[in-house]
C-alpha cells in the first residue's frame, strides 16, 4: 500500500466525528496513560507484599464487586443527572481512592479501599458509552467505539511498559501517577465536554430522521432497570459478554500470577502485556475498516473462539516471547469483539435508557472482574495454571455457540436514527431499540 493510500485511509478513519467525541477520546487516552492498579494489583500483592495468590484474587475480586455495584448506580445517574456530572464525579473520586490505596498497610484496609477503587473507577463507563452513542451518528458508531478502544490501548501500551519498570522500584509511585492523570481527566471533562443527554420532546437534530413509527422522544416509554432486565435479547448479550470478559480479564489476573509463579519479573509481565496494547494500536483501525459492515454474528463467534483458545495456548508457553505470541492471538479477538459488541449494545438500547442499558452491560464486565480473580487464584493454587487455560478454551467455545444461537433471528433492517453531527444535546429519539445492520451478501 502506498503512502498516499495510507494517508487517505487514516483520514477516512477519523473524519466526520464531532468535536465532543475527540475531547471524550482525549480524556480516555489520558486516563489510560495512568493505568496501574488494575494491571499490577496482583503483582503488588503477591511479590511486593508477599500475600498468596488466593488473597490477591480476593482483593481483586472486591475491586470487581465495587464495579458491580457502581455499574447499576452510575447507569441510573447517567440517565437522571446527565453524562457530564456522572463522569466528573466518577473520575475525581477515582483519583482520591487510588492515591489512598497506595498508602494502605493492613490487609483489611487494602481490601476495603480496593472495593472503593472498583466502585469509583467503574462508574464512568456507562456515561462514556452513553455520551458516545448520543453524539455519534449510527453509521459511525462502530468506528467511534473502535477509535475509543484504540485510545484505551494506546495509553495502555505506553503505561504497561513504563509502569512495569516503575513497579520494580516503587509501587506507590504507580498509584500516585494514576491518581494524578485521572484528576487531569476530570478537569478535561469539566472544561471541554458539553452535556449530551437527550431531552424528551426535543426535536430531531440536523441530518437525523425519526424512527420507523415516526414517534417523537415524548412517546418513548419510561425505561427502568426492570425494563432492562426483562429485555431477553439484550440480557442474552450481557450473559455472553460476561463469558468473554471472564476470559479477557485473565490477562490482568491469571497471566501475571502464572508468570510470577514461573519466575518472571514484573518487568517481564509488563513487556508481554504491552504487546496487547501495541497490537491494538497498530491493527485496531485497519481491522475495523475491514469488519465495520460485516456480519456481526460471524465476527462475534470467531472472536469468542480466538479469545478462548488464544488464552489456552498459554499452557504451552515457556520463554517470554512465547507468552507474547499467545497475547497476539487473543488480542486479535479483542480487536474484533469490542467495537462489534459495543455497536450491538447501542442498537439494542432505547435512546432515553442508554445509561441504564450501558450500566447493566458494564455490570457484565464488573461481575467478571469479581469472578475471574477468584477463579484464577483458586485454580492456580489448587491445580496449577494449565487448568485455568483449559477453562478459557471451554468458555470461549460456549460463548461462540451462544452468539451463534442468539443472533440467528435478529432483525437486519436498521433505521437511520442519527444524532446531530455537531455533537450537541439534540439526538433523535427512538421509541424502540435499533436493530442490527444487514449482513452483506
Amino acid at each position: 500500500m502506498s503512502a498516499d493510500s495510507l494517508r487517505r485511509a487514516a483520514r477516512e478513519s477519523v473524519s466526520g466525528l464531532p468535536r465532543a467525541f475527540w475531547w471524550l477520546w482525549t480524556s480516555t487516552l489520558v486516563n489510560r496513560l495512568g493505568a496501574f492498579v488494575a494491571t499490577f494489583m496482583t503483582l503488588y500483592l503477591t511479590l511486593d507484599r508477599g500475600y498468596s495468590a488466593s488473597f490477591a484474587g480476593l482483593v481483586v475480586a472486591l475491586h470487581g464487586l465495587g464495579g458491580v455495584v457502581s455499574s447499576l448506580v452510575a447507569g441510573v445517574m447517567t440517565d437522571r443527572l446527565g453524562r457530564r456530572p456522572t463522569l466528573l464525579a466518577a473520575q475525581a473520586s477515582t483519583a482520591f481512592s487510588v492515591a489512598l490505596l497506595g498508602f494502605m498497610e493492613h490487609p483489611a484496609a487494602i481490601a476495603a479501599v480496593a472495593l472503593l477503587v472498583g466502585m469509583t473507577s467503574n462508574a464512568s463507563r456507562p456515561a462514556v458509552a452513553a455520551m458516545m452513542a448520543d453524539i455519534v451518528r449510527p453509521e459511525d458508531r462502530v468506528r467511534a467505539f473502535a477509535l475509543n478502544y484504540w485510545a484505551i490501548n494506546l495509553g495502555f501500551a505506553i503505561s504497561a511498559t513504563a509502569a512495569g519498570l516503575i513497579a520494580e522500584y516503587s509501587y506507590l509511585a504507580g498509584f500516585l501517577g494514576e491518581a494524578a492523570l485521572t484528576l487531569v481527566c476530570a478537569v478535561l471533562v469539566y472544561v471541554k465536554l458539553p452535556e449530551s443527554r437527550p431531552e424528551r420532546g426535543t426535536a430531531a437534530g440536523s441530518g437525523a430522521s425519526p424512527d420507523k413509527s415516526g414517534a417523537g422522544a415524548e412517546t418513548e416509554p419510561e425505561t427502568g432497570l426492570g425494563t432492562v432486565l426483562r429485555d431477553g435479547r439484550f440480557m442474552g448479550v450481557v450473559g455472553l459478554s460476561f463469558l468473554i470478559s471472564l476470559i479477557f480479564t485473565q490477562g490482568s489476573v491469571g497471566l501475571p500470577v502464572a508468570m510470577g509463579t514461573a519466575g518472571f519479573s514484573p518487568g517481564d509481565y509488563g513487556l508481554v502485556i504491552a504487546v496487547n496494547g501495541l497490537l491494538i494500536v497498530v491493527l485496531q483501525i485497519p481491522v475495523t475498516r475491514l469488519i465495520e459492515h460485516r456480519d456481526p454474528q460471524k465476527l462475534l463467534v470467531v472472536s469468542a473462539l480466538l479469545a478462548g483458545y488464544g488464552f489456552a495456548l498459554t499452557a504451552f508457553a515457556g520463554p517470554v516471547w512465547a507468552y507474547a505470541l499467545t497475547v497476539c492471538v487473543w488480542t486479535l479477538a479483542e480487536i474484533v469483539n469490542s467495537p462489534t459488541q459495543m455497536g450491538l449494545v447501542v442498537r439494542l438500547s432505547p435512546v432515553h435508557g442508554r445509561g441504564r442499558y450501558q450500566g447493566v452491560y458494564t455490570m457484565s464486565w464488573s461481575v467478571a472482574a469479581l469472578v475471574a480473580p477468584l477463579m484464577a487464584g483458586f485454580m492456580i493454587d489448587r491445580w496449577g495454571a494449565n487448568w485455568l487455560w483449559a477453562a478459557t478454551a471451554v468458555l470461549g467455545t460456549g460463548a461462540a455457540v451462544g452468539y451463534w444461537l442468539l443472533m440467528r433471528n435478529l432483525p437486519s433492517d436498521a433505521p437511520d436514527t442519527a444524532p446531530a453531527a455537531s455533537g450537541g444535546p439534540t439526538p433523535t429519539a427512538s421509541r424502540t431499540p435499533e436493530p442490527l445492520p444487514a449482513a452483506p451478501n
